[in-house]
């Protein structure tokens, strides 16, 4: 038995992990990123969106069946361990860490983009700094505090974004704020048609597309948390997918529909941009104030989410055992300080490149995001396959249409990882991701396996 040093504390409920999930998963991909996507793709972006988020809430049924099944710390990276063998493990483990690192990278980069709205003379990368520095103070606090400030942030982004919608719709109905630019559904297909870009397009801005989802899969890591697994999980995982899916169509409908699609830039946020363009200064200062708000919190979860993953790595000897030790108030402060100071290679980044960073970061973390759900899918796969008719018809929260449904999502995610290496643009994020892969594999047969780490069984045991 562990003793209170050593052991997480369950004080996250329904409320928070919900929130949690929509606040990592609703941020700077759709507020920054989507612009990218857009220019891709043009208004068949929404398609892309369809897709993609179909494929994603597989991702976390696929991953909910087995958090239920068996709530511990490390959740996939465990999974993956237990069904897929210890090297499997190993590398998704790490490479969730790896891809919360990018991702956050993205976010304290788009930080930086979104102050410079406000004071352009102030040097990107100081504002990138401050906020890796607020932000690791901040997850030292206990799991209830992170998770009650969590809830805060990710509400006023959800209501940020119902407002954008509302306010999109009266720009359109009562043409508030129209400069030269006529607004209204027609500008869905009235430049260049609703595909402009092609079939093509619609699949090269899927990339960026999977980018905007990813996050969402730190559901899984609140499990051993969560104050209850069984109920608590279910509710969001069933919640979560379905709203930011209506998020992101919805509002990127209104945006293309109250600004030409082919106009909108990447010069900051998207939305401070078009209510900048339609004369509406004072909503673009508080959009403004709305995206600061989603970057701090989707880097709050980030840190959060591969802090946890570390620590259950650490338990079945696949990390440093340091990843365990933890504050009085039961938070593994080392993996904090480990995630704090690898952002700070986010300020180098934007000293050196502050025009390119973004898109490359973005690229890099689609990579780590979907190799992720990959690992995920396969592992639900191979643990259905493993259990009797009686103990499958026991799982209290069971894949829907199984096995169609998980088989098309690991082809999707498969041909994702493809597009990668079929774009130039998106290219290296292809070899740096196999590069990674390669690397830990090495690493796992030199320390991990000589040393008998990797064993799935640990953390399993002493959640119980």
């Amino acid at each position: 038995m562990r003793n209170e040093t050593t052991q997480l504390r369950r004080g996250l409920n329904a409320r928070h992990i919900r929130f949690m999930a929509l606040g990592s998963a609703i941020g700077t991909g759709l507020f920054y990123g989507s612009a990218g996507a857009i220019q891709l793709a043009g208004p068949a972006v929404l398609l892309a969106y369809l897709v993609g988020g179909a494929a994603v809430f597989m991702v976390m049924r696929a991953l909910g069946e087995m958090a239920v099944h068996q709530p511990v710390s490390g959740s996939f990276g465990h999974y993956a361990s237990h069904y897929l063998g210890p090297l499997a493990g190993f590398l998704t483990g790490w490479t969730y860490t790896f891809e919360m690192v990018i991702v956050a990278l993205a976010d304290v980069t788009a930080f930086g983009i979104y102050m410079g709205l406000w004071f352009p003379d102030v040097a990107q990368w100081v504002w990138v700094l401050s906020i890796i520095l607020f932000i690791g103070a901040l997850n030292l606090c206990s799991v209830k505090v992170f998770g009650e400030l969590e809830f805060w942030l990710s509400l006023v982004k959800v209501a940020a974004i119902v407002a954008m919608i509302v306010g999109g719709a009266a720009v359109m109905l009562f043409g508030f704020g129209q400069t030269q630019h006529a607004t209204g559904i027609s500008n869905l297909w009235q430049h260049g048609g609703f595909m402009p870009n092609g079939f093509g397009g619609v699949v090269a801005s899927l990339a960026v597309v999977m980018f905007a989802f990813g996050g969402i899969e730190i559901i899984g890591i609140t499990a051993s948390e969560a104050k209850d697994p069984a109920k608590v999980l279910p509710k969001a995982i069933n919640a979560v997918p379905v709203r930011i899916l209506l998020f992101y169509v919805l509002t990127l409908t209104v945006l293309m529909a109250i600004y030409p699609w082919n106009s909108i830039g990447q010069n900051g946020s998207p939305f401070v941009e078009i209510f900048s363009n339609l004369g509406i200064s004072s909503a673009a200062n508080v959009l403004n104030v709305v995206v600061i708000t989603a970057a701090i919190s989707a880097i709050n979860s980030d840190i959060f989410g591969a802090g946890r993953m570390m620590y259950g790595m650490a338990q079945d000897g696949q990390a440093p055992r340091s990843f365990t030790k933890l504050t009085a108030s039961g938070v593994p402060w080392m993996t904090v300080l480990v995630m704090s100071v690898a952002l700070l290679l986010a300020v180098v980044l934007n000293y050196l490149i502050p025009e390119k960073v973004f898109m490359i970061i973005a690229s890099i973390a689609t990579f780590a995001t979907v190799w992720v759900w990959l690992m995920i899918l396969l592992s639900q796969i191979v643990m259905r396959r493993t259990l009797s008719p009686e103990e499958t018809r026991q799982l209290s929260f069971p894949v829907p249409w199984w096995p169609v449904a998980p088989a098309l999502a690991t082809a999707f995610m498969a041909f994702v990882i493809g597009l990668l290496g079929y774009f130039e643009e998106s290219r290296i994020a292809l070899y740096v991701g196999l590069v990674w892969i390669a690397l830990l594999t090495v690493a796992y047969w030199l320390w991990v396996r000589k040393k008998g780490g990797g064993s799935p069984v640990s953390a399993a045991t002493q959640q119980m």
